[in-house]
């Protein structure tokens, strides 16, 4: 199933829809040459993952109704039409907030209907005893959009402008659209079965150990998401994009090579490490003087969130039933994207008030809280599995 022809289909709409959603690492960029501060950063940016949040329990009970390839189709089609809209945007940013807020909020449930949907559909087609290795290896084709996304932000605005760059991301969701037309759907909703509803799967212990962690994990992804390119910038850090491209090539590594460990070994193994690898990571920024660190740091933080977003994934949705885990996967997504949403409104407040290496140092101590969470949450562990 790992080389199946629907799953290389599903892995490529993935890597186009990451490769448009990462180029938007660098619009802080876009609201600071308008006029915007730390704090109407870190509000457009939450604003794209408030969306995600806000909509979660729709988008998930859509996905186990209307079935999981509909759900995908319905989130490209937003990805590819809502870049076109930031191109009405011009001037001073206070003439244009509340529409450009607006606009991020539809573009952030496009995304959050895709990403949804797509691991839903790879978590159907997996084999059980290889789920951690399934979820891992088809989150390498986000990863590497993730790093090929801002590498063409960052060429594209330098040589023809953010005019362009609009025009370059409408085009991957249109990519995304079209890959995932040969996809077949893998889920047939049955109407005697009985739903449950959305929040109730909180009840799982696992399932709620899993949202607390994955909140924090959001948290410090927004500093990653949000306030890199920024800060590189008050650094005279020429060349952005490195960050990201170490942070994506280390995470493609884990998911290459650590997926048949976590499987064997169990989640609750791996994530206390990934955990404190990023952390470390994060705190790393704090020292930001040279493009030295900014790739150490990016690599730490991205072995981190290699193993962390699969091990969290596979925890939650093991042995769960199938009608439940579009809900399952939109609780932990959407737990990602609540932390990124408080994160990115936080961040961007702390680093008004203390700057940049007071905001990093925050996002750090956010994964050592989730540390602590997990370890605390002990007795509602996943038991390791030794059948891979």
């Amino acid at each position: 199933m790992l080389t199946s022809p629907t799953f290389i289909a599903l892995a490529f709409a993935n890597l186009s829809c990451l490769s448009g959603f990462s180029a938007y690492f660098l619009f802080p960029l876009f609201v600071a040459e308008h006029g915007g501060d730390q704090v109407d950063i870190g509000i457009v940016m939450g604003a794209f993952a408030l969306a995600s949040v806000l909509c979660r329990p729709w988008i998930s009970n859509m996905i186990d109704r209307i079935g999981r390839k509909r759900s995908y189709t319905i989130g490209s089609l937003i990805m590819t039409l809502l870049p076109l809209g930031y191109l009405l945007f011009s001037g001073d940013l206070r003439t244009f907030y509340a529409p450009l807020v607006a606009l991020r909020i539809i573009h952030g449930v496009g995304f959050a209907i895709c990403i949804t949907a797509a691991f839903t559909l790879v978590a159907d087609l997996v084999p059980p005893e290889r789920l951690n290795e399934g979820l891992g290896l088809f989150g390498v084709s986000g990863l590497v959009g993730s790093a090929v996304g801002p590498l063409i932000a960052e060429l594209i605005i330098r040589r023809y402008g953010f005019d362009a760059l609009f025009h370059a991301t409408a085009g991957m969701g249109l990519l995304s659209l079209a890959a995932h037309l040969p996809v077949h759907e893998t889920y047939v909703h049955v109407l005697k079965v009985t739903q449950t509803p959305f929040f109730k799967v909180l009840k799982k212990g696992r399932v709620l150990t899993v949202a607390l962690v994955s909140f924090l994990f959001g948290f410090g992804l927004a500093a990653v998401n949000g306030f890199v390119s920024p800060y590189a910038t008050e650094k005279q850090i020429v060349f952005i994009s490195l960050y990201y491209i170490s942070y994506s090539s280390a995470a493609v590594l884990t998911r290459l090579f650590g997926g048949r460990p976590a499987d064997r070994f169990g989640e609750d193994r791996i994530i206390p490490y990934a955990l404190l690898v990023m952390a470390t990571g994060l705190f790393a920024l704090i020292f930001l003087e040279g493009e030295g660190i900014l790739f150490a740091s990016g690599f730490m933080a991205g072995c981190g969130h290699g193993f962390l977003y699969p091990s969290l994934n596979a925890m939650a949705i093991r042995n769960q039933p199938v009608n439940e885990r579009g809900k399952i996967t939109g609780m932990f997504t959407g737990s990602i994207d609540g932390g990124a949403f408080v994160g990115s409104v936080m961040l961007g407040f702390i680093g008004a008030l203390a700057g940049f290496e007071a905001l990093f140092f925050a996002s750090g101590l956010a994964l050592m809280a989730g540390l602590g969470i997990f370890r605390f949450a002990g007795p509602n562990r996943a038991p390791a599995r030794r059948d891979a």
